[in-house]
């Protein structure tokens, strides 16, 4: 598609003609999409609906599949300035990265780092995103204004945490304001309302137990990072008796409404409690890699029922990649020893980025399915290329060889948001480079601390020190 394609896609109704639309079953060749007032108005047979839609013009796009976005089942918009300071270090970096670096952030900052995660998200594919809360001093609003500026559907996240305001009188302020954020963006066309907790250790059992009510009344998610780390674990064993996802499920915090961020080590009572109880889990697993302590049992979590999405947790913006991941990550921790060469096969882990995800985040009647009054989310994916033009089982290459440079457009809401990698309406790479003077002034002011050195040091130390040796 060249920039007159590109001029084809602008607002009003639209006859989309691809080669093959991706459904819940597969991919449908010969398909079409017809999309009004941001939702998919009609899916189905391209001359079906070219013969009932004779007013519209068909936008033919050869070569190009129409597939559902994928959604961000666990982002922190506003850590994107220390992304790259989280390589290689240990588990638990919360304490000695995040919530340093998040404080330090002003209005300014906090908004411009948002912002950019949601751009690396919309070039990677991704139509939504779930915040799990900033730590940054500044009104929620801000990371709002963000996600809706650079055009991208938000969960957005309250953190809730009040454990150190035990003796608080009723009703403690935190749900007074968990109240006001549901209800502030109450009928948002892109920023969904949630409610989080950092971690279950951060709230009050009387806070985790109201917080799950209140989100259960509105249609919403909490949002808390379980059973991620062994020390996490550890401490509440030592704490309540229990481990973290017990300890919820005892306080009456499990549910349909709960989002388990990680939950990468369970027992088999855990995944039972998971499954009975309906609760989502976010399955992370380039966060896994990079600073975890085990991978989620993924594959296990398909079998029994379990509801999962997949996240990045800020890790990268690139919904591909995040699908290879996910099912190479079930290979290593689990396949190999197994002998299963198939590891829930390429259709499960496209359908948990995307319709799974959204289910899990809330938002599964509304996004994360090309069908008839959803919302207009998706991306348009050139598959005339070296990596898919010769494909068996295009499920399987979307998973294996699939990537954001093959992504030609990303659609939110009915709208083109990403042309070729680029925003649509706004100055993307201005962003980036106001975006790249913030964040060294934040990392400057912020007390991060890290126990590895950058890769340039520490090849510098070590050669510093094999010089020492022969000498």
């Amino acid at each position: 598609m060249n920039h007159s394609d590109r001029d084809l896609l602008g607002p009003g109704p639209l006859l989309l003609v691809p080669d093959a639309v991706l459904l819940p079953e597969g991919p449908a060749d010969g398909w079409a999409v017809t999309i009004d007032d941001g939702r998919f108005e009609a899916v189905g047979p391209a001359d079906e609906l070219e013969g009932a839609h004779p007013q519209l013009p068909a936008v033919r796009l050869p070569g190009h599949l129409l597939m559902p976005g994928f959604v961000d089942a666990h982002h922190h918009l506003t850590q994107s300035f220390g992304s790259a300071l989280a390589f290689g270090e240990p588990s638990e970096i919360f304490r000695r990265v995040w919530v340093p670096l998040e404080g330090a952030l002003d209005e300014e900052s906090a908004y411009t780092a948002a912002k950019l995660a949601a751009l690396e998200a919309l070039r990677g594919g991704f139509t939504t995103v779930t915040d799990a809360g900033t730590r940054a001093g500044v009104d929620v609003d801000v990371v709002a204004s963000a996600a809706r500026d650079a055009g991208i559907r938000c969960v957005l996240g309250l953190v809730c945490n009040d454990a150190d305001h035990e003796d608080a009188t009723d009703p403690p302020a935190v749900v007074e304001h968990a109240e006001k954020h549901l209800a502030r963006y109450d009928g948002d066309p892109l920023v969904h309302p949630s409610l989080a907790v950092s971690i279950p250790e951060a709230a009050t059992e009387r806070t985790l137990h109201a917080t799950a009510r209140l989100a259960a009344e509105a249609g919403a998610v909490v949002q808390i990072h379980v059973n991620e780390h062994l020390a996490g674990v550890e401490r509440s064993l030592v704490r309540h008796g229990l481990r973290p996802l017990e300890h919820l499920h005892r306080v009456g915090a499990l549910g349909p409404q709960l989002l388990a961020a990680h939950a990468t080590m369970l027992t088999p009572r855990e995944l039972t409690l998971l499954a009975d109880t309906g609760t989502a889990v976010s399955y992370n697993p380039v966060a896994s890699a990079w600073k975890g302590n085990a991978v989620a049992p993924a594959t296990s979590m398909a079998e029994r029922g379990i509801r999962f999405g997949l996240g990045t947790d800020g890790t990268r913006g690139d919904g591909f990649r995040l699908a290879e991941a996910a099912e190479f990550a079930q290979r290593l921790a689990y396949g190999l020893a197994t002998g299963d060469s198939s590891c829930g096969a390429g259709w499960t882990w496209l359908e948990r980025a995307n319709r799974g995800g959204a289910d899990a985040v809330g938002l599964g009647a509304r996004t994360g399915t090309v069908a008839q009054g959803m919302a207009a989310d998706f991306l348009l994916v050139n598959v005339d290329t070296p990596e898919l033009a010769l494909s068996w089982d295009l499920p399987w290459e979307l998973v294996r060889r699939g990537n954001r440079d093959q992504i030609a457009a990303v659609f939110v809401a009915g709208r083109l948001r990403m042309w070729h990698g680029r925003p649509v309406g706004w100055d993307g790479p201005a962003l980036v480079r106001r975006a790249a003077e913030l964040a060294r002034a934040t990392v400057a002011r912020a007390n991060v601390t890290r126990v590895h050195p950058t890769s340039t040091a520490s090849r510098a130390l070590i050669r510093s020190q094999e010089r020492r040796t022969t000498l």
